[in-house]
């Protein structure tokens, strides 16, 4: 059967314009598709700078923010740690189950609650070791924490003990206060030492930290803590939406008083029902696999309470799951 003349030239138009299509469709110019690409990049990522807030204060004592080079080092840490997600999201987490038992001893030692940060910039709240063998949540070197009572042997090292290594740093910042009188300046003498801190005190004939010239460590230092203590205390303004629920739980725990050696400590994790791996997380200052105890000697060995190494039995203690860090029941935040 034969197609009527103008149906055949039609068809054939038809047929023409489509091909030409789909060929101009697959054969868009470079040029052309890294346009798109860029104009969706830009659509969908947002990246805004900071606003600093009109005031901040580290332990009582404002930052003079009409300086400028105050105002653009505080910037600085809050950029970073803002856009340092994976970091700051984990310290975050962390902060919520090792800051309750850090914020007791600092107010037992009538230390401010804000030098919690300090060992949330100095180790990101983990068992970290430095470069220069500085070890723990607070960064002791050893011969300082012997100097303030922390115990460091082949087979114990108590800077890797929480609640005894936030004694000996509540003493060593005491020391440092009964000095400089003046709470920014003993955070500064944590990371740079009294020594450094006092020589360039004297040489500089000054005792206000955001006037003293010092090395670029030391001169990030309380603007590092400043941004964290802001961003820990209202994470959404910064974009930072956890849930409680997110959060690490703090988990229950028992004591065990250990008054004789203990030849394996395998074993004796085999003997209280916990592995090895659960003894050596919740005593992390156990540095061998044996205890032996001086005379008179005795140390005390935290185990969690039975059935809460379980996430979902964990889950169960968190009140208020869904709520927001800082903000109540956000948990359809909006857009902005």
């Amino acid at each position: 059967m034969k197609f009527p003349f103008y149906k055949t030239t039609f068809f054939i138009l038809l047929i023409s314009i489509i091909t030409i299509g789909v060929f101009a469709f697959f054969t868009v110019p470079d040029q052309d598709n890294d346009k798109l690409y860029y104009e969706s990049f830009a659509r969908h990522n947002k990246i805004h700078s900071i606003i600093i807030p009109d005031s901040v204060s580290f332990a009582g004592e404002l930052a003079p923010l009409d300086i400028y080079y105050v105002r653009e080092s505080l910037d600085r840490e809050l950029l970073v740690n803002t856009y340092w997600h994976s970091n700051t999201i984990l310290m975050l987490k962390r902060a919520a189950r090792y800051f309750p038992v850090i914020e007791p001893i600092l107010k037992k030692n009538n230390i401010p609650d804000d030098f919690k940060y300090v060992a949330l910039i100095e180790s990101g709240l983990l068992n970290v070791v430095s470069p220069s063998n500085a070890a723990g949540f607070w960064q002791f070197l050893d011969v300082t924490a012997k100097q303030y009572g922390l115990e460091v042997t082949d087979e114990i090292d108590e800077r890797y003990h929480l609640e005894k290594s936030t004694d000996a740093a509540s003493k060593y910042i005491l020391s440092s206060y009964s000095k400089y009188k003046n709470w920014t300046l003993s955070a500064a003498s944590y990371n740079a030492g009294q020594g450094r801190i006092s020589k360039e005190v004297e040489r500089q004939k000054t005792d206000d930290y955001y006037n003293l010239y010092l090395n670029q460590e030391t001169s990030r230092y309380i603007f590092r803590i400043l941004a964290m203590k802001l961003i820990y205390e209202d994470p959404t303004n910064y974009g930072i939406y956890l849930r409680n629920k997110d959060l690490y739980a703090t988990i229950p725990t028992k004591s065990i008083e250990v008054n004789s050696n203990v030849a394996d400590l395998i074993t004796f994790a085999t003997d209280n029902k916990v592995s090895y791996r659960v003894l050596k997380e919740f005593n992390p200052w156990l540095r061998s696999d044996k205890l032996t105890l001086a005379n008179g000697k005795s140390y005390t060995i935290q185990l969690p309470e039975s059935g809460y190494t379980s996430y979902s039995r964990l889950m169960k203690r968190v009140k208020d799951a869904d709520n927001i860090m800082g903000k109540g029941d956000l948990s359809t935040p909006a857009e902005p």
